[in-house]
């Protein structure tokens, strides 16, 4: 293990809070991690981590160490990619952080095209709906949706979307068909949990109305959501970027059309600053280019997109 390995160990190490997970991010066993905190620690002469029960937490010195040492990979980085693009090679480690259905549905086969093209790119790529701290956990770049919230990032839209509320012929044969978002309180809901928006939000001419949604089946997973409303269990709100076919083959209807959610953005962030890694301009440009034109789900959002037009 040569000394820029050593450095991005250590690092690893105080981001992941453990030998265990730095371990298993790295690839290597806990105690090749250990002996060579233990051998960085003896070079310097210097104590670097606190170790307890519950895991690690750097001392001053290791704190000043982690800030220098990721100051020397970063400028590590940037010379490679420097060296690299004059070849017209991306190279480097990048990480991004993408909500998990739009991720898995949308996102990840442009990945591995982009993998495929550039061989000396690494991907680590975190599929989640958690709200990540870009800069504070070290990615490079992450897809939002919806209000962006952080106005010091750079940030670029891709596409847009809607959510839209959406039942099976089976539900509403059974308990009927809300004509307005008020309705909605007689229905069981499908709750989504993974969104700092709990309401359910509706455009009614220039007003924009708020349903609280109350129903006995809650996830954190959309298409979850979606499966239970095709199975008739609810009503759901739904991303049309979710939708492919479930109209068109009846398998679910859309509802309150006429009351249609506001329409969401669909952004790549960055931090900020002048400089862009090479690796991350080539991942807005390909994900920039992938999403032009019409959405890929636009049959769904133009279905959508009319009837807000007509209630207009």
């Amino acid at each position: 293990m040569n000394e820029f390995d050593s450095l991005k160990l250590f690092v690893t190490v105080i981001e992941s809070g453990g030998f265990n997970r730095a371990a298993k991010r790295l690839g290597i066993s806990k105690s090749i991690v250990s002996r060579r905190i233990a051998q960085i620690e003896a070079d310097l002469g210097a104590r670097l981590l606190s170790r307890t029960t519950r895991g690690i937490s750097p001392t001053d010195a290791g704190m000043e160490f982690k800030e220098r040492a990721e100051r020397i990979l970063a400028d590590y980085e940037e010379a490679r990619e420097a060296v690299a693009q004059r070849g017209g090679e991306v190279v480097g480690l990048l990480r991004l952080s993408v909500p998990l259905s739009f991720g898995v549905r949308h996102v990840a086969p442009i990945l591995a095209a982009l993998a495929a093209r550039h061989p000396r790119l690494e991907l680590d790529v975190s599929y989640s709906d958690r709200i990540v701290d870009i800069m504070g956990e070290r990615f490079d770049a992450a897809i939002r949706i919806g209000r962006l919230e952080d106005s010091a990032l750079i940030a670029r839209q891709l596409a847009q979307t809607r959510a839209v509320v959406v039942a099976s012929p089976d539900y509403l044969a059974r308990h009927g068909t809300p004509a307005v978002p008020a309705d909605l309180s007689g229905h069981d809901c499908l709750i989504y949990t993974g969104s700092r928006q709990s309401d359910w939000l509706f455009q009614s001419g220039k007003r924009t109305v708020s349903v609280r949604p109350k129903g006995r089946l809650r996830s954190d997973s959309g298409e979850a959501i979606l499966q239970w409303a095709t199975a008739g269990l609810g009503v759901a709100m739904v991303p049309t970027f979710l939708l492919s076919g479930e109209f068109e083959q009846g398998r679910l209807v859309p509802l309150l059309l006429d009351h249609p959610a506001p329409e969401l953005g669909i952004f790549v962030v960055r931090p900020p600053g002048a400089y862009v890694p090479g690796k991350v301009r080539v991942l807005v440009d390909t994900l920039a280019e992938h999403f032009s034109g019409p959405p890929r789900w636009d049959p769904c959002m133009m279905k959508v997109a009319g009837a807000d037009g007509a209630g207009r």
